[in-house]
C-alpha cells in the first residue's frame, strides 16, 4: 500500500535515484540562479546581449543603485506593514475561531465550518473588482492597512481550517479535566490549548508570512503608489520607460526573497513540528 524506501529497492532504482535528485534539484534552482547572476551583472553586459554567459565582472553596486534610484525601502517597510499585522491579526482569528468549532457541538457547527473552507475554493481573480470597490467606498484604497484587513480576512479561512483539524487532534480529557475544576472556558482556552499550540502557531506564521509577503495580485490591484505599495509591486517601477533594467529587478527581487527565507529558518525547528504533529501515533 505504502512506496518502500529507497534502500529497500533494487540497486539499478537506487542509482537511478541518486541521478535523478541532483539534475531535479539543478533544474530547479536554475532560475534562481540566473537571477542571482543576473543581480549582479553589470548593465553593459545586458546591453551587449550577455543574459546567460558569464558576467564580464561583478557589479555589487546593482545593490546599492537600486536603493539609490528607488524606493526601495519605503516598498519594503510596506511589505512589513502589510505582512506583520496580517500574521498576527489571522493567527489571533483562528485560533479562536478553530477553538470555538473545534471544541463546541453547536447546532450550525459543520455549516460555520463550511463557510470558512468555501472561501479557499472562490477564485480570488473573481473580488477583484467588488474588493477594490469596496476599498474605495471605505477610503481604504492605496492604504497599508486596507490592505493589511483584506489579507487579514482572506487569510482567516484557511488559517481555520488548520486550527480547527490541530484542536480536534488534542486530547479533550484536558479540557473535561479543566472543566471539571471549575476552570473558566477563557482560562481554557488561554493556559490549556493555546500553549499545545505553539508548533501550529509557529508552522502556520511561516506559511502566512511567506503567502502575503509574496504577494503580487493584491498589491497591484489595492495599491499604485510608492507610499502604500508593497516589494513585490515596488519592483516593476525598476523598469525604465524605454530600458529593461534586468540586473536592478534581479536585485530587488533577491532582497525581496531575503525576509520570507530568513522568517523560515529562524522557525524551521517549529515549522516542521508543527506540520509533522500528529502524523505518527
Amino acid at each position: 500500500m505504502f512506496p518502500r524506501p529507497i534502500e529497500q529497492a533494487p540497486t539499478a532504482t537506487r542509482w537511478l535515484y541518486r541521478v535523478a535528485v541532483p539534475v531535479a534539484l539543478f533544474l530547479w534552482l536554475l532560475p534562481l540562479l540566473g537571477v542571482a547572476v543576473t543581480s549582479v551583472r553589470p548593465a553593459s553586459d545586458l546591453a551587449q546581449g550577455n543574459y546567460f554567459g558569464m558576467p564580464s565582472s561583478i557589479a555589487f553596486s546593482n545593490y546599492r543603485e537600486v536603493f539609490a534610484n528607488s524606493p526601495m525601502a519605503s516598498y519594503m517597510l510596506n511589505s512589513f506593514k502589510v505582512t506583520i499585522p496580517t500574521v498576527i491579526g489571522a493567527l489571533a482569528l483562528s485560533c479562536m475561531t478553530g477553538f470555538a468549532l473545534a471544541i463546541y457541538n453547536f447546532r450550525s457547527n459543520l455549516l460555520v465550518f463550511f463557510m470558512f473552507v468555501a472561501g479557499n475554493f472562490v477564485p480570488f481573480q473573481i473580488l477583484m473588482v467588488p474588493v477594490r470597490d469596496l476599498t474605495l467606498s471605505l477610503d481604504m484604497y492605496n492604504t497599508w492597512y486596507g490592505l493589511a484587513l483584506f489579507h487579514i480576512a482572506f487569510q482567516t479561512g484557511f488559517c481555520t481550517l488548520f486550527m480547527r483539524n490541530f484542536i480536534k487532534a488534542l486530547p479533550f480529557e484536558l479540557i473535561e479535566a479543566a472543566r471539571v475544576e471549575g476552570v473558566s472556558e477563557v482560562r481554557i482556552f488561554w493556559h490549556v490549548v493555546l500553549p499545545l499550540m505553539r508548533p501550529a502557531i509557529a508552522a502556520l506564521s511561516v506559511l502566512i508570512f511567506t503567502f502575503i509577503w509574496n504577494d503580487f495580485f493584491w498589491a497591484t490591484v489595492l495599491s499604485n503608489s510608492p507610499e502604500s505599495q508593497p516589494i513585490t509591486a515596488g519592483l516593476s517601477s525598476l523598469n525604465g520607460q524605454w530600458i529593461a533594467q534586468w540586473h536592478l529587478v534581479s536585485a530587488g527581487s533577491i532582497l525581496a526573497a531575503l525576509p520570507p527565507v530568513a522568517m523560515f529558518f529562524l522557525m524551521q525547528r517549529h515549522f516542521i513540528a508543527g506540520l509533522t504533529l500528529g502524523a505518527v501515533k
